[in-house]
């Protein structure tokens, strides 16, 4: 079994959360596709994290990224950097045609994501988007359902990722409030939604978009008040090319909501539904069961899919509570599978400059307030290796 090397950009929340990857990934599944072995960090201010990075195993610290692109010893880019960074730092691991794992959003701006497609037609690069929720078992069961025609046809849909982080007005300002830092909610939480709808019920025809500021200041993390240029909310009328219509949206303004994404699909013959504040369960309404006498077998049942992952994602077992960081694991396993078996892995690059169109139609919507056309991409999906 071979050990590829991993240099992970990055040392922010999701830099943390992918290092737990790697480093627990033997734990859960037995055997891992491939091995990996943390070899650099890169971080603006290594100082801040020396001894952290030290003390997970990381060989060393840098604050140029580039020098994990350069070195021979690290086959894995791992891309956990503010959106704004995506792009040069994916062109360079596409010119090097190294493996790359790349949190979302692909690139911030349609000058960057056309800088993409055009690279991503030549390289040998080969990589994964990290959008995690399509990796609980839940969600994995509702494909399936859905691909088997379990509910029939889609007749109506609604789904939302809420969060409550900005309803304070205090709030200080981040990264995430500059829209030229690839900020706003749709881009955070909007893509993960998105992506997710997409991947069970797309493609997309036409989205209406309406978008919303709650507070036009905030203060900087000096105190001092500064303009809002990025989304609390993000509302969306999306329509199928059957011409069926559903509600998406997302928000960090949903008072009281903690890390909810939820959906829920009707057909002409059932209907699904799940949320992430209840992640053991997918639930499932079959219209073709009996309602009589007394409402016969007909209803909602949960279906337990806990951590019923196929193996060898086997502990710490398939009965046991599952958890948010979980189907990171999964998507990570995924990512590393799909190395080692030389296919191309889903969701890739090429489905992020999808997710990222459509976020962009989107924007467009909002801007203008008008339905906008979902043109429909064709990723290509040969894989060359790295």
């Amino acid at each position: 079994m071979k050990t590829l090397g991993v240099g992970i950009i990055g040392f922010g929340f999701m830099g943390r959360v992918h290092t737990y990857g790697y480093r627990n990934l033997p734990l859960f599944y037995d055997p891992v596709p491939v091995r990996t072995r943390l070899v650099g960090l890169a971080e603006l201010k290594p100082e801040n994290c020396r001894l952290q990075s030290e003390q997970l195993g990381f060989e060393f610290i840098t604050s140029k990224w580039q020098e994990l692109v350069s070195r021979d010893d690290i086959q894995i880019i791992d891309i956990c950097s503010p959106n704004s960074l995506h792009t040069e730092q994916l062109l360079a691991v596409l010119a090097a045609g190294k493996y790359v794992y790349c949190d979302k959003p692909l690139a911030v701006g349609e000058v960057n994501l056309s800088r993409l497609e055009t690279a991503l037609q030549t390289s040998r690069s080969f990589g994964q988007m990290a959008l995690q929720y399509r990796f609980f078992p839940a969600t994995l069961r509702a494909k399936q359902l859905l691909d088997a025609g379990f509910i029939g046809k889609i007749v109506s849909f609604r789904a939302a990722y809420l969060h409550s982080g900005s309803v304070d007005p205090q709030k200080p300002m981040g990264w995430k409030q500059l829209k030229s830092e690839g900020g706003g909610v749709l881009q955070d939480l909007g893509s993960h939604i998105l992506d997710l709808m997409d991947h069970l019920i797309g493609p997309f025809a036409k989205i209406f978009a309406q978008t919303r500021i709650l507070y036009p200041q905030r203060p900087n993390p000096q105190g001092k008040m500064t303009p809002v240029e990025a989304d609390d909310m993000a509302l969306m009328m999306v329509e199928l090319p059957t011409g069926v219509t559903g509600c998406i949206e997302s928000s960090k303004i949903s008072t009281g909501a903690e890390d909810e994404l939820r959906f829920e699909i009707q057909g002409d013959k059932g209907a699904l539904r799940f949320n992430t504040m209840d992640p053991n369960y997918l639930e499932a309404y079959d219209l073709t069961q009996p309602d009589s006498p007394l409402g016969g077998q007909r209803g909602w049942r949960k279906i337990a899919c806990v951590q019923r992952f196929e193996q060898p994602g086997g502990f710490p077992g398939p009965k046991f509570s599952i958890g948010w960081i979980r189907a990171h694991l999964h998507s990570l396993y995924s990512f590393l599978d799909s190395i080692a078996a030389g296919r191309q892995p889903s969701p890739s690059l090429h489905d992020g400059l999808r997710l990222q169109r459509i976020l962009s139609v989107a924007e467009e919507s909002a801007r203008t307030c008008t339905w906008q056309p979902v043109s429909q991409f064709t990723p290509h999906l040969e894989h060359q290796g790295a």
